[in-house]
């Protein structure tokens, strides 16, 4: 019994959650083997759960994977990743310098623990930063209904005529008490019925929109862009009032087009880490 992952990975080797989703809820034969041509896929291997009948959930980390080696040899489908033993700040710089997505650190005497979280185990994600033109707000749901839910926000594209603002997404955490009512108000004195947003953002955002002059600059955290402009899990930081909204572009970052990572990772570190 074996522990793992369907991953899909870009053009550069590195896993990419927006590549994998259209083969999620695929089921037309035809589209299924379209997108077995256009996206394959491969499953990343990480631990062993069981051998010959036999539970190996209490061995050591390092005794399951020394089996787990033994046991699969890698395949066009399938692979078992490198594991590092020690000097993790340089493993997680070469996983940041590369634009992926993070890495996990885990104790080498750990046993597995299924369903549940273990201080043994830990996820290191990279986040990356992003200054933001904020452009509407949408309502909030649940306990914060009476008030905005996220931030929608957006940067210039330079390279278009008249600079247009390009939406990126909704920034809905990061938010406590005191900075939901200091944005509220600041907000209400920029409301508009004009969406700053060019293109009109999908239906299923305006629906709850609440559009705003385009003066406010925020900065967040975020994962990576998606494939169509999008911030994958962005979370507020604070307000920027040292910047000029219209300065405000999309900033590149490790593992896009034109970011020189031309040293590549340390010796001795793999190129590819999912």
């Amino acid at each position: 019994m074996l522990d793992g992952e369907v991953v899909a990975f870009d053009e550069r080797g590195r896993t990419s959650f927006g590549r994998l989703q259209p083969r999620m809820h695929a089921s037309d034969p035809a589209q299924v083997a379209r997108l077995r041509a256009e996206v394959p896929i491969s499953y990343v291997v990480f631990d062993l759960l069981e051998l010959d009948g036999i539970s190996t959930l209490d061995l050591p980390y390092l005794d399951r994977r020394r089996l787990l080696a033994d046991l699969v040899e890698p395949a066009g489908a399938w692979t078992v990743p490198a594991h590092q033993v020690g000097d993790g700040p340089d493993l997680f710089a070469a996983a940041a310098q590369q634009g992926l997505e993070g890495i996990v650190a885990k104790r080498v005497d750990s046993t597995y623990r299924p369903g549940g979280r273990s201080a043994a185990w830990r996820k290191c994600k990279v986040r990356r930063e992003q200054e933001l033109v904020v452009g509407g707000w949408s309502t909030g749901t649940g306990g914060r209904s009476t008030t905005l839910g996220a931030l929608l926000v957006g940067v210039h594209d330079p390279a278009a005529p008249g600079r247009p603002l390009r939406f990126a997404g909704g920034v809905g955490t990061g938010f406590d008490d005191a900075t939901l009512r200091d944005l509220q108000a600041r907000l209400a004195e920029l409301a508009t019925d004009d969406c700053p947003f060019t293109p009109r953002p999908p239906s299923l955002v305006t629906r709850t929109a609440h559009w705003v002059r385009p003066e406010l600059v925020v900065q967040a955290t975020f994962g990576e862009w998606t494939g169509d402009g999008r911030l994958r899990h962005p979370s507020y930081v604070g307000l920027r009032t040292d910047r000029d909204p219209a300065t405000v572009v999309r900033e590149p970052g490790p593992g896009d087009a034109g970011w020189d990572d031309s040293g590549g990772p340390p010796d001795g570190l793999p190129s590819r880490t999912p």
